[in-house]
């Protein structure tokens, strides 16, 4: 389980700097292009040294992006979660019948989702594949032109806000799930190689 965790995140690290030009898929268009869209900011604007923005087509790269804003939501809930985790902060009551929360928020996270039953780490992935299936689903398609993937609950009116600072918070978004890819990761590289992250050798929740 936790090679598979290492893995996806890897993997959407990869894509996390690939900004998505909005021309058509001519190179010299495209990278054109990167110097005035969204996430180009600074210190290292357009930052692409695999030079990800320049495979395939438009669709290619507004999939890259998706996948960006997917795995930064994903790695600032893992985050933030991870962190009240360590903290010993729980919900009262029990997660299941020989589980409670006061026994998980003993452990390191990493221990606790093991300690979860089967039943419940169901329950976990069987929610993220309905929210997977509900944004890949809904209307056309990212990669066909289309709005990119978003659940927002409950539901917020963006039309009313001014551009310049909607853009901005866009930015915000996309750097602060950069910095929270990396967090995730050196949380489990200090969790699984002793030694990996100096910062965090000997700290109990890792």
């Amino acid at each position: 389980m936790k090679s598979a965790i290492i893995t996806s995140i890897l993997i959407g690290s990869a894509a996390a700097f690939a900004p998505v030009p909005q021309n058509k898929a001519v190179s010299t268009v495209a990278k054109a292009s990167l110097e005035d869209i969204g996430g180009a900011t600074s210190p290292a604007k357009n930052f692409d040294p695999l030079r990800l923005a320049q495979l395939g087509g438009d669709d290619t790269l507004a999939w890259f992006r998706a996948a960006e804003l997917k795995h930064s939501r994903v790695a600032m809930l893992a985050t933030t979660g991870y962190l009240v985790q360590a903290t010993g902060a729980h919900f009262p009551g029990q997660l299941s019948s020989d589980v409670s929360f006061e026994s998980l928020s003993t452990m390191n996270p990493f221990d606790a989702w093991e300690a979860v039953p089967l039943a419940g780490k169901a329950q976990i992935i069987g929610t993220i594949f309905c929210a997977e299936l509900y944004t890949e689903s809904k209307g056309v398609h990212y990669t066909k032109g289309g709005p990119l993937p978003e659940i927002v609950f409950p539901k917020f009116d963006f039309s009313n806000i001014d551009p310049a600072i909607l853009e901005k918070k866009r930015c915000r978004e996309l750097n602060n799930g950069r910095l929270a890819m990396i967090a995730i990761m050196s949380f489990i590289s200090a969790n699984n190689i002793e030694g990996s992250v100096p910062a965090l050798t000997g700290n109990p929740a890792f």
